[in-house]
């Protein structure tokens, strides 16, 4: 084996899943199994939950926000982190809520994102219409580790959101 270096050493391990569509309401069922089948393919299932939560939330933002509902969505492997990217047509940008109505059915997407991605972002520059929105979770991460507060003062259960 003298001097011999494995190929992985040589380039980052990459793999990648892309996906067109028009997103409709059980759309973010259908990707997060595609996510949850990468993921255990990858040997990441660990990210599973925080994954599936970005996926779901930046897809039912296409479903809400999207006028004709088009949009591609990337699973990107890196060595040792998932990126998730979510582009469509519709220039207007994400904007998280200034304050959380404790009733209403919306607008806690973008602060649950924050709460379980390592980083996110939006990407439009350069570009004449559309965006693509993205978050990042990393091997060292493991579902919902923010704290409460991190959710704008919420603790969700599986049903229930509850002020605290």
């Amino acid at each position: 084996m003298n001097g011999y270096i494995p190929p992985t050493h040589l380039a980052p391990l990459r793999h990648q899943y892309r996906m067109r569509l028009t997103a409709g309401d059980h759309s973010a069922r259908h990707i997060r199994a595609v996510v949850r089948s990468l993921l255990g393919e990858w040997e990441m299932r660990e990210l599973t939950d925080a994954v599936e939560l970005g996926v779901t939330e930046l897809v039912a933002n296409v479903v809400r926000h999207v006028p004709d509902r088009r949009c591609e969505v990337l699973v990107l492997r890196q060595r040792d982190s998932v990126r998730i990217e979510v582009s469509d047509g519709c220039p207007r940008l994400p904007a998280a809520m200034a304050e959380l109505d404790l009733d209403s059915e919306n607008g806690r997407g973008l602060v649950l994102l924050d709460a379980v991605a390592d980083k996110w972002g939006v990407d439009a520059a350069g570009r004449r219409d559309g965006k693509t929105v993205w978050f990042e979770c990393g091997t060292t991460r493991s579902g919902f580790t923010g704290s409460p507060s991190a959710l704008g003062g919420l603790q969700l259960d599986a049903e229930v959101a509850e002020d605290r």
